[in-house]
């Protein structure tokens, strides 16, 4: 470990340690999430999930920060596919339980209100398999873009309010590495049973583990970036 990641790590011990060492801190937290969900989805993203590509720039650069990487647009456009998730965990958290209580099983909106038992874990994982197979290969193709645009208008805010040339970026996806990788590999091995685990959690910590989970996806997407092709 290097001088640079000692700082690093300490910086982030010291941003987070308040919340575990001050009970006032953490109440005044619970009470601000549990009245302005959407608002801290965003603040969750915006942060987390941008340190998580900050670490996936350190494994894949050897450093944290370069000029043209874009760390405010790229907080932004997590601040707003975090408010896509939240949105995301609400309608299939709800729907599916709904969807299976259609199909037969009757207690499944039930099941999960109760305590945890293996009939709640297959709910669970239902709500995942069903999530991840519609919403995630949206949202990680979606991600590319936004990555992409932000790398090719230097990293700044401006550049990022530029239109984006959708369907350019689209068409120079390596779409071998996203779906061979991103889509085939992460979301069954990886994001089925993390967003099991996620749905088995108390509503108001599903967001806040979602976004720890960012940190994860950037260092995958720092492996996919390494990758000329995949079969």
């Amino acid at each position: 470990m290097k001088k640079h990641d000692v700082v690093f790590a300490l910086c982030v011990i010291a941003c987070f340690l308040p919340f575990f060492l001050s009970d006032a801190l953490y109440e005044g937290y619970k009470d601000f999430n549990a009245t302005h969900g959407m608002l801290m989805s965003f603040i969750k993203f915006a942060i987390l999930s941008t340190l998580g590509e900050v670490i996936g720039l350190r494994i894949s650069t050897g450093v944290y920060h370069r000029p043209g990487f874009g760390i405010l647009p790229r907080a932004f456009v997590w601040g707003i596919l975090g408010l896509g998730i939240n949105l995301a965990f609400v309608v299939f958290s709800n729907g599916v339980p709904a969807f299976l209580s259609y199909m037969g099983g009757t207690n499944a909106p039930t099941l999960m209100k109760e305590s945890l038992s293996l009939e709640k874990v297959g709910v669970a994982f239902a709500i995942s398999v069903t999530m991840n197979t519609i919403f995630a290969p949206v949202f990680m193709t979606l991600h590319r873009v936004t990555d992409t645009h932000i790398l090719e208008t230097g990293g700044t805010l401006k550049g990022f309010f530029t239109p984006i040339p959708m369907a350019r970026i689209l068409q120079n996806i390596n779409w071998k590495v996203q779906w061979g990788f991103v889509f085939k590999k992460t979301i069954p091995y990886f994001w089925f049973p993390a967003h099991t685990i996620t749905f088995l959690l108390p509503g108001d910590a599903r967001v806040l583990f979602a976004a720890l989970l960012g940190v994860v996806l950037g260092i995958f997407l720092a492996i996919a970036a390494r990758k000329p092709s995949i079969g």
